[in-house]
């Protein structure tokens, strides 16, 4: 009986973990990308106006809300500001000022005043993947969610973006979305 016992907890705590040590699992070598092209310059691609559409997923993969971003970005030497403006399906809309600052030769930071702590981006060839942790309003209460977001620039017009959000290291689901430079035809 007592082994029976042992037996059950054991799996238990295996079916437990076992996310939380996978998800270390799921980041990505961004040297894998330093070839591709075209090469992603941060200031010049979101320079001026850009125009993003997008959706959240909950973890099941049900889709939440929808929005649609301007975004005006402008840069100065290694500084820039991308002022974004959120219409989001539901009616409510939202701006989100980041202020960055190039760091290294592919190395990005940011902030934004829903952002908690510092933003890190790192460029490699036509990637950028951008962490941190925003405050996320939820029903009367604010969650402090991490965010890995993977953005991949198709041409010097589209860029895709996927961005995972997780709690404790809990993933609990996805934001998708792609940007276009304004007057550009498909």
């Amino acid at each position: 009986m007592m082994l029976s016992w042992i037996r059950c907890t054991l799996f238990k705590w295996i079916v437990l973990l076992t996310p939380l040590a996978l998800s270390g699992c799921a980041s990505s070598d961004m040297n894998q990308y330093a070839n591709e092209k075209p090469q992603l310059d941060l200031a010049q691609y979101f320079g001026g106006q850009t125009t993003g559409w997008g959706m959240v997923q909950d973890r099941f993969g049900n889709v939440t809300r929808r929005f649609v971003v301007q975004i005006e970005g402008r840069f100065e030497g290694d500084q820039g500001i991308l002022d974004e403006k959120f219409e989001w399906s539901d009616g409510e809309k939202q701006q989100r000022i980041w202020r960055l600052k190039k760091v290294g030769s592919h190395q990005w930071s940011g902030q934004a005043d829903d952002v908690i702590g510092q933003a890190t981006g790192d460029i490699s060839g036509n990637v950028l993947r951008w962490r941190y942790t925003l405050a996320v309003p939820i029903k009367g209460t604010t969650l402090h969610m991490q965010f890995d977001d993977v953005m991949v620039l198709i041409d010097d017009q589209v860029m895709l973006n996927r961005a995972v959000f997780s709690k404790w290291g809990i993933r609990l689901g996805e934001v998708s979305l792609s940007f276009r430079k304004p007057g550009q035809n498909p």
